[in-house]
C-alpha cells in the first residue's frame, strides 16, 4: 500500500524533481508555501505519513510552518525532513530546534532521500504500534499488558518496598450505558480515568483493565489514599456525573512479589466485587477468607443458568392472615433453590448475588410465571384463591415495558390483575424515585395492587407515603419486632399504621412470631400479618390445603 507524502517547495522545478523521485513508491501531495501546506495537511492529516519541507518560502517559511505544526496536537507526530541549500551545522541545528525530524541538504540525492523517507515512516509506524500496546485509546491510561510489565519491573527493582494494587469498577455500568447512552458512558469512563490517575499520584501507575475496570499500583503506605478517594472526590465538581454511579474499590496488599501480576490484579478485582450491592460499603481489602467466600459465590453464579433451565427453583407460599377476621387473606411467593448437590440453598446466599450480577430480572420473571400458572391451576380446580404477592426488584424498575409485560402475563393465564400483588422494596424508592413513581403509576392503571415492602428498614422517610400511590404497606420484620418491644407511648407503630390508613393503604406486618405480637399489632390497628407464628412458607401442595373450594 502506497503511503502519502507532502512535498512543500516554492521552486516549481525543484518540487517537480522531488515528486518524480518519490512518486514511484509514494502518493505525493504538493504545496508551494507553508500556508498552503498547513491547509493541505489538515485536509489530508490522517493520510500523510511524512513531510518534505523547504525552509526559504514566501507567504509562510518552513520554520514558521514547523512552529505551527508543534502547536497542533494532531499534527506534531508527523515526521518532517527539512531540505535546504544550506549545509552548515547551524542550518541543521535550526531545523531540528524548530521540530524537524531529519535534515538533508540540496541538491537532491534520490537513493539517500528514498532511504531516509522509508526509514522514518517505518520508525513512526513502529512507534504508533508500541503506543497502541502501551496506552488505552479511550482513556489514555496504560493498557493492562503494559501495566503488568511495568509493575513486574518495579517490583524487581525495589524488592524491599511494600506495594498494593487497587482495582475499581462501576456497579451496573451496563445499565448506566443502557439508560444514558454509550456516549455518556464513554464520557464517564474518561472522567473516572482522570480520577484513577489522580489516585495513583506521581509515585504510582494507573491502567484500564477492561470495560469499566481500572487499576492502580502504588506504595502500600499510600493505600489510605485509595480509601479516602471516594469521600474526597464524590462532591463538588464531580458530583454531577457521579450522582447516579456507585464506584467500588478492591485493595490487594502485595505479600509475595514473585506472584504473577495478573493474579494480584485478579485478587484486587475479587475484593472490589465483594462489595457490589452493599450500599454502605465502597471498598474491601483482600484476604484468604474473602477468596474462599468469592470462590463459593462464583460457583453459585456459574450454576444459575442451568438451575433455571432444570427448574431447580421452587416457589414456596407464606400465608398472610387478617388480624381482625383471623382468616387467610393472601400469600407471599418466596423462591427456594434446591440444588441437586448442595441441597437447600438459603435465599440470603443467592438472592444478593443475583442482584449484583443482573440475573435477578430473569429469576423474577420465572417466579411470576410459576405463580400465575399455579393461580390458574387452583382456579380451574375450583378453589377460592387469594392474592399472591411477587417481588419487583430494583433492576425490574428500569424496564420501560414492565407494566405491559406483566399485564400480558396475567392476560395469557386469564387471571385478574388484582390476584397478582406486586411488591416493591422501600430501598428501590430511595434509589430511583422518579422511575419508581412512574412505573407504579402505570401498573396501578392496569389494575395491579402495589405493596411497599420492607418499610421501616431505614432507607427513606415517612414522607414517602404521601408522594406515592400505593395500596399496601408492609412493615419490615425488624421494625415490627423493635416497635412492639417498646412501651406503647414510645413506639411509632400506631403512628405509622394511622398514617398509612389516612392515605387509604392497608398494613401488613412481617415477622410475627408470637401470640403477644399478633395481639399487639391488632390493637395498634394493623390489618394483616405474616410470620412463623401464623404459618411458615410452604410448597404449593401444602398451601392448597388452606384454600377452600368454591361451592358450585
Amino acid at each position: 500500500m502506497k503511503r502519502y507524502l507532502l512535498n512543500v517547495e516554492d521552486n516549481e522545478i525543484n518540487r517537480t524533481i522531488l515528486t518524480e523521485i518519490l512518486s514511484e513508491e509514494y502518493h505525493v501531495i504538493e504545496a508551494e508555501n507553508g500556508q498552503e501546506a498547513l491547509e493541505k495537511l489538515r485536509e489530508h492529516q490522517k493520510k500523510i505519513s511524512l513531510i518534505l519541507l523547504d525552509v526559504q518560502m514566501p507567504v509562510m517559511d518552513g520554520y514558521t510552518f514547523l512552529d505551527r505544526m508543534k502547536e497542533d496536537e494532531g499534527l506534531d507526530s508527523i515526521p518532517v525532513i527539512v531540505m535546504t541549500q544550506g549545509n552548515s551545522e547551524e542550518d541543521e541545528l535550526a531545523a531540528l530546534e524548530h521540530g524537524a525530524t531529519d535534515f538533508l541538504p540540496k541538491p537532491y540525492r534520490p537513493r539517500i532521500i528514498l532511504h531516509r523517507v522509508a526509514g522514518l515512516i517505518k520508525l513512526r509506524e513502529t512507534a504508533a504500534i508500541v503506543n497502541q500496546l502501551q496506552y488505552d485509546r479511550m482513556t489514555g491510561l496504560f493498557t493492562k499488558e503494559y501495566f503488568y510489565q511495568i509493575v513486574r519491573e518495579h517490583l524487581l527493582q525495589k524488592p524491599d518496598q511494600e506495594f498494593c494494587i487497587v482495582c475499581s469498577n462501576i456497579e451496573h455500568f451496563k445499565l448506566y450505558n443502557d439508560i444514558f447512552g454509550v456516549q455518556r458512558g464513554d464520557e464517564l469512563l474518561k472522567r473516572l480515568a482522570e480520577l484513577t490517575r489522580k489516585m495513583a499520584g506521581e509515585d504510582g501507575f494507573a491502567a484500564r483493565l477492561s470495560g469499566d475496570r481500572f487499576l492502580c499500583f502504588l506504595p502500600r503506605c499510600k493505600a489510605e489514599r485509595a480509601k479516602e478517594f471516594l469521600e474526597k472526590e464524590y462532591d463538588g465538581k464531580t458530583q454531577e456525573y457521579l450522582k447516579n454511579v456507585a464506584l467500588r474499590l478492591g485493595i490487594y496488599e502485595i505479600q509475595d512479589p514473585g506472584m504473577s501480576v495478573e493474579l494480584m490484579c485478579d485478587r484486587a478485582l475479587l475484593a472490589a466485587d465483594s462489595v457490589k450491592g452493599q450500599y454502605n460499603r465502597h471498598y474491601a481489602v483482600y484476604d484468604e477468607s474473602l477468596r474462599d467466600k468469592l470462590l463459593r459465590e462464583r460457583a453459585i453464579t456459574a450454576a444459575m443458568d442451568q438451575a433455571l433451565q432444570e427448574e431447580q427453583f421452587v416457589i414456596y407460599y407464606q400465608p398472610k392472615y387478617s388480624l381482625k377476621e383471623h382468616r387467610l387473606s393472601g400469600a407471599e411467593a418466596l423462591v427456594r433453590w434446591i440444588h441437586p448437590e448442595w441441597g437447600f440453598m438459603s435465599p440470603g446466599e443467592f438472592i444478593p448475588l443475583f442482584e449484583k450480577n443482573g440475573f435477578i430480572p430473569r429469576l423474577d420473571l420465572y417466579v411470576r410465571e410459576k405463580v400465575c400458572a399455579q393461580l390458574r391451576r387452583w382456579m380451574d380446580e375450583g378453589y377460592d384463591v387469594v392474592p399472591v404477592s411477587v417481588n419487583i426488584s430494583r433492576a425490574d424498575i428500569f424496564q420501560e415495558d414492565l407494566a405491559v409485560t406483566i399485564h400480558e402475563l396475567v392476560e395469557s393465564y386469564a387471571i385478574p390483575p388484582r390476584l397478582l400483588h406486586l411488591e416493591i422494596t422501600e430501598s428501590a424508592y430511595a434509589d430511583n424515585q422518579d422511575q419508581i413513581v412512574s412505573t407504579v403509576g402505570r401498573l396501578r392503571e392496569r389494575g395491579f395492587v402495589i405493596e411497599m415492602d420492607d418499610f421501616g428498614s431505614g432507607y427513606s422517610s415517612l414522607n414517602m407515603l404521601s408522594q406515592m400511590s400505593l395500596d399496601i404497606l408492609k412493615l419490615d420484620m425488624k421494625f415490627t419486632q423493635n416497635e412492639i418491644a417498646k412501651p406503647v407511648k414510645r413506639s411509632f407503630l400506631e403512628n405509622v399504621i394511622s398514617m398509612a390508613h389516612q392515605v387509604d393503604m392497608t398494613v401488613v406486618a412481617e415477622g410475627v412470631e408470637t401470640d403477644s405480637q399478633a395481639e399487639r399489632l391488632e390493637e395498634a390497628g394493623c390489618d394483616y400479618a405474616q410470620g412463623y407464628y401464623l404459618a411458615r412458607p410452604m410448597p404449593a401442595e401444602e398451601f392448597v390445603k388452606l384454600l377452600t373450594k368454591t361451592v358450585d
